[in-house]
């Protein structure tokens, strides 16, 4: 992906595009290469960086969800857990298996949490990847040697995918982009006019530049996640709501607390939902939450209520208590939820995804989660088709492999993490990324992994940034000033809009 050459081919075109993408995280750009593979001329615009919302700020699960199971919702687990298994066969490098194990403090635990499980395995059926069993209570320490021993009766196994979002989701957008799509990102839409009978102009401007330009497609599609009825509401004033929020936070701990290549499901908290203790890039990553929020918002930080919830819910079931002190790096997600009836609690709400057509044909793809990204994109570009009256092709991505990134030598950046000089300069020059935080945050994790230990490296990818965009040392400055707001935001004591 190069941005420079995309505003090119944009500003070259004349004829419409078959379909404008309007947001870049992974329902949109899912949409992006759905469309690309099935032959349409697809042009996807991103307000910032690609990922940079929701997408990059998940739980890292590939699942069927065991809770929505809990909640009877039956269809959502059987999608999801078909398409855990499409994801884990086309995206490998990106996804794996894990294992999870639920301590149980009593025989009623084993049993209960024993036959849900079983169900989960049904709901799998052929696309399975693991049998859930009980344990006994020595099999459970061996396997979580931190856990709590105290009243430990035993343990539930069952197997659940696990993904590094950030890198499948610009993995997806490269794959897209060889196939014919035309990315941008910090492209922000300013209007949305046009019907489905006389066709569609969508004009934005290009964040760096600030040129203007106006480009016509047949179909557009809204998959701006939270900010869906914001772009409803640029193309139609009176639409109506059609999603609510609900935000989400995890905190990374040190490896010590769950040594073990095991994950530690948590099954019901005090918000309803469940929680996770994860091995992730050689820490603990522990979350989530389920937080009613009024609005959406481009950067939601975890507050202290949150963040005590989680210390104290994980602190149940880890020996050694973790504490504010040990928390490398937190960060907070927002959920676009389907609105239903004002009093349904968010942990409530169904993660099921819907459709909006407008009066004027604009479609909207929203809720939803991670798992079902490519479903929802088969579905919106679908819809986008007939409304555009663009000859209909058969979607392809159940077995569209996204292949991963070349591995090029360079030097380490960080001892405990697989990245290199090479990886930042990849970053640059093949998948656009801008700033340095669009390098250390997704490119690759190092700032959600321990924001504190990412600032000596912050200059000198400024610097490689600087070389390759051909930027001035004023740029360079205002990138490592811009940064460390960025970090402070990552530190539960760098924030100072907590509640």
């Amino acid at each position: 992906m190069n941005r420079e050459k995309n505003f090119t081919r944009i500003a070259s075109r004349e004829e419409p595009w078959d379909i404008v993408v309007i947001g870049g995280g992974a329902t949109g750009v899912g949409c992006a290469l759905d469309a690309a593979s099935r032959g349409y001329k697809v042009l996807l615009l991103e307000i910032f960086d690609l990922g940079s919302g929701t997408s990059s700020r998940s739980t890292k699960l590939i699942h069927g969800g065991v809770r929505y199971l809990r909640e009877g919702d039956i269809s959502l687990v059987r999608e999801a857990l078909r398409e855990r298994s499409i994801i884990l066969k086309n995206a490998p490098h990106a996804a794996r298996k894990l294992e999870f194990i639920i301590p149980c403090y009593g025989l009623r635990d084993e049993l209960f949490y024993g036959i849900g499980l079983k169900v989960y395995d049904l709901l799998a059926g052929f696309h399975g990847i693991g049998g859930s069993k009980i344990i006994s209570r020595a099999e459970t320490i061996k396997r979580l040697p931190t856990v709590v021993q105290d009243g430990l009766s035993g343990g539930v196994v069952y197997t659940d995918g696990q993904f590094d979002d950030a890198r499948l989701l610009i993995d997806m957008a490269c794959e897209a982009s060889r196939r014919g799509a035309c990315i941008v990102n910090y492209a922000s839409v300013e209007s949305i006019a046009g019907s489905k009978e006389s066709g569609f102009e969508v004009s934005f401007c290009d964040s760096e530049t600030n040129a203007e330009y106006t480009v016509k497609a047949h179909s557009v599609i809204n998959a701006a996640g939270i900010f869906c009825d914001e772009i409803r509401g640029i193309a139609n004033n009176n639409a109506e709501q059609t999603t609510t929020y609900s935000q989400g936070i995890h905190i990374v701990l040190d490896r010590r607390f769950l040594p073990t290549d095991a994950a530690i499901m948590i099954p019901k908290t005090a918000d309803g939902r469940v929680l996770f203790c994860i091995p992730w890039l050689g820490h603990t990553l522990v979350g989530t939450t389920d937080t009613p929020v009024d609005s959406p918002s481009f950067e939601p930080q975890p507050t202290d209520n949150e963040i005590d919830f989680v210390l104290e819910t994980a602190g149940k079931y880890l020996a050694e208590k973790p504490t504010r002190a040990d928390i490398l790096s937190s960060w907070a997600g927002i959920r676009p939820l389907i609105r239903t009836h004002p009093n349904v609690a968010a942990s409530k709400l169904s993660r099921g995804h819907a459709l909006f057509i407008d009066p004027n044909g604009l479609v909207t793809i929203t809720g939803g989660k991670w798992t079902t990204y490519r479903r929802m994109a088969e579905d919106a570009v679908n819809k986008a088709a007939d409304i555009g009256g663009l000859e209909r092709r058969k979607c392809v991505t159940k077995d569209l492999a996204i292949p991963p990134p070349s591995i090029i030598a360079g030097e380490p950046l960080h001892p405990d993490l697989p990245y290199t000089t090479a990886d930042i300069e990849r970053a640059v020059r093949d998948e656009m990324a801008r700033t340095v935080e669009d390098v250390l945050a997704r490119r690759t994790r190092l700032l959600p992994v321990d924001a504190s230990a990412v600032v000596g490296l912050s200059q000198m990818t400024a610097d490689i940034l600087g070389r390759e965009l051909g930027r001035d040392a004023a740029w360079e400055a205002g990138q490592m000033e811009s940064f460390s707001a960025s970090v402070a935001k990552y530190l539960p004591d760098g924030n100072a809009n907590r509640d």
